[in-house]
């Protein structure tokens, strides 16, 4: 466990998760000084793994895979929210797209005998796309290949080892660069109100330094309501970051799902729980863990007491 002076923060590449715009908030800077190490994850699984080496204090990842740590005796809360809906399905324009009159399991039935890229197992987009393979009894049909870095999954599609992908906007904005790729499931119809993301801390750091910790969430909801009211002043700030990326791709990438938000509503909860039961389903985790063992709800009540903005 890191010493109270150094806050070790795992993040990933997501254009939308907050820690992008608290990097080059100066306020949070002049607050936390030197204190913050970031630390970029290609997936949350490794993040995971970072949690339990004892390596970080904060981490932002997605839902089932702290899940599965927590199942494995990692010692991690969420306590706060971030974004839901940031999982899609995407194929090139040959693949027919989830319409009004259309189901999600047409939409999988014409990759039977093909092979599905997704990020790496345990993570949300995984279980989501095993999730529906198994309740349409597709799991035998239809191949699913995992990737350590989502990126890899456009190129691979691009070669033709794949016919279609599952990931974060990120994904279907990239992929959309280098192929002619669409978006055939959109997130809020794959899986409604699915927890994209959330923020976890270390049961010692929420012990030890729960002053600090309602002070980063006051600067993680300052930062979501950027996303949500000002995009483009978030863009902007989030940019400056990620410079490898133009404001432009950067707005593509926060237009697909833009509901953000910090606060843990029974939406977020409820889907989360959902989650659980695949997971146990699946065979990720022993037991299907309680909410309680999952959230910590103490400091998001004192930091987001409003309705939620998801």
């Amino acid at each position: 466990m890191a010493e109270k002076q150094k806050i070790r923060i795992g993040h990933l590449s997501t254009a939308y998760h907050t820690n992008f715009i608290l990097m080059n908030d100066k306020e949070f800077h002049e607050e936390f000084g030197k204190m913050v190490k970031w630390t970029l994850y290609g997936t949350g699984p490794s993040m995971v793994k970072a949690f339990e080496k004892g390596e970080l204090d904060i981490g932002y990842m997605g839902l089932p895979p702290a899940i599965i740590g927590i199942d494995n005796g990692i010692p991690i809360k969420c306590i706060a929210g971030g974004h839901v809906e940031g999982t899609l399905m995407i194929a090139d324009d040959r693949n027919k797209s989830l319409g009004k009159n259309s189901k999600i399991k047409e939409i999988l039935n014409q990759f039977k005998g093909k092979k599905i890229g997704v990020p790496s197992k345990g993570s949300i987009h995984d279980v989501i796309l095993r999730y529906y393979l198994q309740k349409f009894g597709f799991q035998d049909e239809i191949d699913i290949k995992n990737y350590q870095q989502a990126e890899f999954i456009a190129l691979d599609m691009k070669k033709g080892l794949l016919e279609a992908g599952v990931g974060t906007p990120s994904l279907a904005v990239f992929s959309s660069t280098i192929l002619n790729t669409h978006i055939i499931i959109p997130p809020d119809k794959l899986w409604p109100y699915n927890p994209s993301y959330g923020i976890f801390f270390h049961e010692k750091f929420i012990e030890h330094v729960p002053e600090m910790l309602l002070r980063f969430l006051e600067y993680h909801k300052r930062a979501s309501s950027l996303l949500r009211e000002n995009p483009i002043e978030a863009i902007k700030v989030i940019s400056e970051s990620l410079k490898v990326l133009t404001p432009n791709y950067i707005k593509s990438i926060i237009e697909i799902s833009p509901k953000y938000c910090v606060a843990l509503p029974d939406s977020m909860v409820n889907s989360t729980m959902k989650f659980v039961k695949s997971l146990h389903h699946l065979n990720y985790i022993k037991r299907e863990l309680e909410i309680e063992e999952i959230f910590n709800f103490d400091f998001i009540r004192i930091i987001h007491p409003e309705k939620e903005h998801y």
